[in-house]
């Protein structure tokens, strides 16, 4: 059972594959994504991930590990404070905020960070889960 204050982290990264892929299929393929040459003249210097392809990992974490299967993912408010680039190591944090045990839910602290400890998006999600909440 999910208890306030409980955490939980997982790091990650994504290849230019993925990004790649991620583009095809949500249908954005702004260049600052996947054309090396436009993005090295932009404010970056070079390609930045999709926000949403980082924001990701909340949804497999919250639906296949922390709490995991049997997860209802209700809303996500997120916040991007930092781009980030394929292949960087990144770690997401998950901190239980509130618990809300008569309608089995709740919300959680969603943070992700670089390898320097920079926050590169921050929000809230707010779940459901009949057997873990």
């Amino acid at each position: 059972m999910l208890e306030v204050g409980q955490e939980y982290s997982l790091s990650y990264s994504f290849t230019q594959t993925d990004v790649d892929n991620f583009a095809k299929l949500c249908g954005d393929t702004n260049p600052i994504h996947i054309d090396p040459e436009y993005a090295r003249k932009s404010v970056f210097g070079r390609l930045i991930i999709h926000g949403y392809l980082g924001a990701s990992i909340f949804s497999k974490v919250l639906g296949t590990i922390f709490p995991g299967e049997g997860t209802i993912y209700l809303g996500q408010t997120i916040k991007f404070y930092n781009p980030m680039f394929v292949d960087e190591i990144y770690t997401a944090k998950f901190e239980v905020l509130e618990v809300i045990r008569d309608k089995h839910r709740a919300k959680i602290r969603t943070t992700v960070y670089s390898k320097n400890d920079e926050i590169v998006q921050t929000g809230e999600a707010l779940i459901m889960n009949k057997e873990k909440i």
